[in-house]
């Protein structure tokens, strides 16, 4: 777990200027700022929920809202809050299935809600 926090604010540090120079719209939701950030630095969050475990969650917050990731922080919060799921890197798979399905904040609610033109 030394390691992992070792890697995870090394790499953040690294990356702090590459982070802050991206243009994610304020508002942007979870799957649209994914769109946005690269695969280092969600593969980092989940180094540093795996090395901190529930302390994970004020950092997560504090960092992503500083680097203007306002879509990425609730959901690091409460996914660190979440007991056990600690060593299931949960950043990197919704990274990578919001590029495999193609998500953004409009599809999913959407697919929650259903949809609705077959009574039309």
């Amino acid at each position: 777990m030394g390691v992992a926090l070792f890697i995870a604010v090394i790499g953040l540090a690294l990356m702090w200027h590459q982070i802050k120079a991206l243009r994610v719209p304020y508002h942007a939701g979870f799957f649209t700022t994914l769109q946005y950030v690269p695969l280092s630095l969600v593969i980092l969050l989940d180094l540093l929920d795996f090395a901190l475990d529930i302390f994970a969650a004020p950092i997560s917050w504090i960092t992503l809202d500083r680097l203007g990731l306002r879509g990425l922080r609730n959901k690091a919060a409460l996914e660190a809050l979440i007991p056990f799921t600690q060593p299931i890197p949960t950043f990197t798979i919704a990274w990578i299935a919001t590029r495999l399905l193609d998500l953004d904040d409009t599809v999913v609610p959407q697919f929650i809600a259903g949809d609705d033109r077959s009574h039309g």
